[in-house]
């Protein structure tokens, strides 16, 4: 994620913001121009906010902001002129929880928080988004739902024909963390479940439609074997041994598709991250020799990276560096990974699929 400035004061403003500290003025981002913007009210619409100099940033230009700013549940705007009330991100909504509940309320908007960054990314790759009403056979949709307190099924997360559904529960801090060390997983975050389903999307539209089938199945395996055999064999017996020499986690053994998607949201862990310190003008360079690996080059942008190998190369030094750091504030590690070289040819194969996107 990168970082962003107020036009009007110069204060660093952050990707959730919705007010400046330095200059008091509300803040919103433009997808279409990626950048946050201090804005001023003008009767129903906003203006931007003047320059330090004093000078209009553009003296025509109009905004609203998305309708779930309204609710505390979105920072995004949109052009002034449109008859769409809701932003690039919020379009994709199909059902959200009860927001007469106040728990309901604040757990979507985490929700919200998380499905902006996710957004945030799609459209930096320059991946298809279609919404819904579209013309196109699978609208991406989102359903966010809470589970029925009269004691029902509870809501499961996870992917269908274009439908992202995540459940109310993933956005509650210590249920989350109790079912992660249930189920023995070494990470799981609300921005990780929307990475990872949405990996499930883009193998809809991009390996089943996009004609890239054989070359996954040669590094993933067989997607048409059958799903729930795989599902009741994975909770039955775990992973194999030795999964760790070709799979990203545990859970990506369990079936084909799930490999694509842990590794599909393992791409987007790295871009956002690298992207993130460049933002911050990381520099990794211990002093330790060139076969050390914990030197790497962090100046350029990791969503336009051409091949693969600058963000292979970059990677691990910067999750050694963030282990290190949170082990010296007693954390456990914030990367709890490790990318052996069948993995890494994975994540190879994501980024050329993103790439073939962005070009087709």
């Amino acid at each position: 994620m990168k970082l962003f400035q107020c036009q009007c004061c110069g204060q660093v403003l952050h990707f959730e913001n919705t007010v400046c500290l330095r200059c008091n003025r509300n803040v919103g981002y433009l997808p279409d121009a990626d950048r946050m913007l201090a804005v001023e009210a003008e009767g129903p619409v906003w203006r931007p906010a003047p320059v330090e100099e004093g000078a209009p940033l553009d003296g025509t230009a109009r905004y609203r902001f998305c309708e779930n700013w309204e609710l505390s549940a979105c920072n995004w705007m949109l052009s002034a002129d449109g008859d769409e009330p809701f932003c690039r991100a919020c379009r994709h909504n199909r059902t959200v929880p009860d927001l007469s509940d106040p728990d309901r309320h604040a757990r979507w908007q985490r929700i919200e928080a998380a499905k902006r960054r996710l957004v945030y990314a799609l459209l930096k790759l320059g991946l298809p988004l279609p919404p819904p009403g579209s013309d196109h056979p699978e609208p991406l949709i989102f359903d966010f739902l809470a589970d029925d307190p009269e004691g029902g099924p509870r809501v499961l997360t996870g992917h269908a024909s274009g439908v992202v559904t995540i459940s109310l529960t993933e956005a509650d801090d210590a249920e989350r963390e109790r079912t992660r060390s249930e189920m023995g997983e070494a990470y799981r975050t609300l921005l990780g479940h929307f990475r990872h389903e949405i990996g499930h999307y883009y193998w809809d539209l991009l390996i089943r439609g996009g004609g890239l089938k054989p070359e996954f199945t040669a590094l993933f395996g067989d997607a048409d074997a059958d799903y729930s055999a795989a599902l009741d064999r994975h909770y039955a017996e775990g992973p194999p041994a030795g999964w760790e020499a070709d799979h990203v986690s545990a859970y990506a053994t369990m079936h084909p598709w799930e490999d694509w998607a842990e590794t599909w949201a393992h791409y987007l862990h790295m871009v956002d991250t690298l992207e993130t310190a460049v933002a911050f003008g990381l520099t990794l360079d211990p002093g330790v020799d060139d076969e050390g690996d914990l030197s790497a080059d962090l100046d350029f942008d990791p969503y336009r990276a051409r091949g693969f190998g600058r963000l292979a190369r970059s990677w691990p030094p910067l999750t050694v560096a963030l282990n290190a750091l949170n082990r010296s504030m007693g954390q456990a590690d914030l990367y709890p990974f490790v990318l052996p070289p069948q993995v890494t040819e994975k994540l190879a194969f994501v980024h050329r699929t993103v790439r073939g996107a962005q070009a087709g």
